[in-house]
């Protein structure tokens, strides 16, 4: 198994892709070991400067302290990966913790509905997400996740990108914020 490592704009989060499934139930970010019980996830967040891990339909993006080089690390990282996918596993995520479903205002659906359609393929490729949390007086707040996540030039795209689009779509949107 070849696993593969894209560069991304944020210079402390890399995108391991290798070749298969990683999760079959959407984005999801884990940053601390005890909120998994997944073995590929605790050992890649056992290694000393990572900070955290998002995991995608076909990626890994792992983001690391500032003072860690990924010449350190990137070695283990692909080496946890291998060995994860040659024991016969097809993927890293399958179940999903239950989640309390809320039924939401029109104009927060609307608001998903272009994060999800819009901006979450263009953040996806550069190893990130970008999740919505709440609306309110014009204000919409959404948490970056994974590459985005620090990433020195994610308040241009939430500002110039994010922020535009939903303007563009809904009129009642004034501003976006990271939370």
């Amino acid at each position: 198994m070849f696993v593969q490592t894209e560069i991304t704009p944020n210079p402390n989060s890399l995108k391991f892709l290798p070749g298969k499934k990683v999760s079959k139930i959407g984005i999801i970010e884990i940053t601390k070991n005890d909120e998994t019980n997944n073995e590929l996830v605790k050992n890649i967040l056992s290694i000393n400067g990572v900070e955290g891990i998002l995991l995608a339909n076909d990626f890994i993006s792992v983001n690391k302290l500032e003072k860690i080089s990924w010449d350190e690390i990137k070695h283990i990282v692909i080496s946890f990966i291998n060995d994860f996918y040659s024991n016969g596993k097809e993927f890293v995520l399958d179940t999903k913790q239950s989640e309390v479903k809320v039924d939401l205002p029109e104009i927060e659906k609307n608001i998903i509905k272009i994060l999800d359609e819009k901006i979450r393929p263009a953040v996806s490729k550069d190893g990130g997400d970008i999740k919505f949390q709440s609306f309110k007086d014009g204000v919409v707040k959404v948490q970056l996740r994974g590459s985005c996540s620090g990433c020195p030039s994610s308040t241009l795209t939430l500002k110039q990108g994010v922020q535009n689009l939903l303007k563009h779509y809904i009129k009642e949107v004034k501003e976006v914020e990271a939370i």
